[in-house]
C-alpha cells in the first residue's frame, strides 16, 4: 500500500477461500480490512453491503468515507433496482449519489450486478460520470474461464467458468446456471485450500445445487463427490475421460441443455471445457 499510495480501496466480496492460509473466515476478513489502512484521510472505502464484516473495518477505516454497494440493500450508496435476468445477460437501473442510470451489463449472473456496482463506486470515486460507467458497463466481455459462453449447438450452451473457484463463487454459478434454458448440468471439479471446512464447503455447494434445482450434477476429483452427493442428482466419476463421455451423451439426448464447468485452478477442469469444444462447436 506503501508503493500505490490509493485515494480509494475496495474490498469486492468476503467468501471461504484460502482458508489453509487464514485459518478461518474471520480470519480472511482481518487480512482483507488491511488494504483499508493504506488510504490516505480524505480516500474512500468500498465494501459490499451484504458482508457484514465491514463493521470489524471500522478501527481500521477510521473517519474515513465509506460508500457501500448492494443489489439487495436499497439504502446502500450503489444499488441496483428493476432488475430482469435474460441468458444473455443483466437489465437494471443503477442507483449511485449522483443519479440513477438505466444499464444492460451482457455478462450473465446476478452476483455480476454486485460486480458491476462496486466497479461504479470504484470509478465514481475517482471521478468518473454516470455515462462514463454506464458506457464501459455496456461495453464488457466476458473472458475465457469466467462464466464464458461457447455455443456447442442450437440451443446447447457451455459455460465456461473453469479458472477458479470457492464456496461464494460456486454458489453464485448455480444460481447463473438456474436460470437458464433447457436441461441444466453442472460439472464440478474440487475445490482448493479449504483445510478442515474442506468437506463441509463442498457439501454447501451440493446443498446449494439441489436447492436450486439444477437437473444433473457431475463430480470428478478427491473432494466434489461430496457436491454430487448432496445435490441429490449427481454422479462422480473417478477421471475426466469417464465425465466427458457422460456428458456427450447428455449432450446428444437433450435438444436443450446448457452446462456449467466449475472448479479451483487446480482441477484444471478447462480440460472438460477443451474435449466439448472439440467435440463440436457452432
Amino acid at each position: 500500500m506503501s508503493l500505490t499510495r490509493p485515494e480509494a480501496a475496495l474490498v469486492n466480496n468476503l467468501a471461504a477461500a484460502h482458508l489453509e492460509g487464514f485459518g478461518s473466515l474471520a480470519g480472511v476478513a482481518k487480512a482483507k480490512g488491511e488494504i483499508f489502512s493504506g488510504l490516505p484521510e480524505n480516500g474512500i472505502a468500498i465494501m459490499n453491503a451484504d458482508n457484514n464484516d465491514w463493521l470489524n473495518w471500522q478501527s481500521v477505516i477510521g473517519s474515513r468515507k465509506v460508500w457501500r454497494f448492494s443489489p439487495n440493500a436499497a439504502n446502500s450508496d450503489f444499488t441496483a433496482t428493476n432488475i430482469h435476468v435474460t441468458s444473455h445477460g443483466t437489465e437494471f437501473t443503477l442507483q449511485t449519489p449522483t443519479g440513477s442510470v438505466d444499464v444492460l451489463l451482457p455478462l450473465p449472473g446476478r452476483h455480476n450486478i454486485a460486480n458491476a456496482l462496486a466497479a461504479a463506486a470504484l470509478s465514481m470515486s475517482v471521478g468518473a460520470t454516470l455515462d462514463a460507467i454506464k458506457a464501459g458497463l455496456v461495453n464488457l466481455k466476458a473472458v475465457p474461464g469466467r462464466l464464458f459462453p461457447i455455443k456447442l449447438a442450437e440451443n446447447q450452451l457451455l459455460l465456461d467458468d473453469s479458472y477458479n473457484a470457492n464456496v461464494g463463487s460456486m454458489t453464485a454459478a448455480v444460481q447463473v446456471l438456474a436460470e437458464m434454458p433447457g436441461y441444466r448440468v453442472l460439472v464440478v471439479g474440487d475445490m482448493a485450500e479449504l483445510g478442515a471446512e474442506s468437506e463441509a464447503c463442498h457439501v454447501q455447494v451440493g446443498e446449494a445445487a439441489k436447492a436450486a434445482g439444477i437437473d444433473c450434477v457431475l463430480s470428478v476429483g478427491k473432494q466434489s463427490h461430496a457436491i454430487s452427493t448432496a445435490s441429490g442428482v449427481g454422479e462422480h466419476f473417478s477421471d475426466k475421460t469417464a465425465l466427458i463421455a457422460r456428458l456427450k451423451s447428455l449432450i446428444a439426448e437433450q435438444q436443450v441443455i446448457t452446462i456449467l464447468v466449475k472448479g479451483s485452478r487446480s482441477a484444471a477442469m478447462e480440460e472438460v471445457v477443451r474435449a466439448l469444444q472439440e467435440n463440436g462447436t457452432c
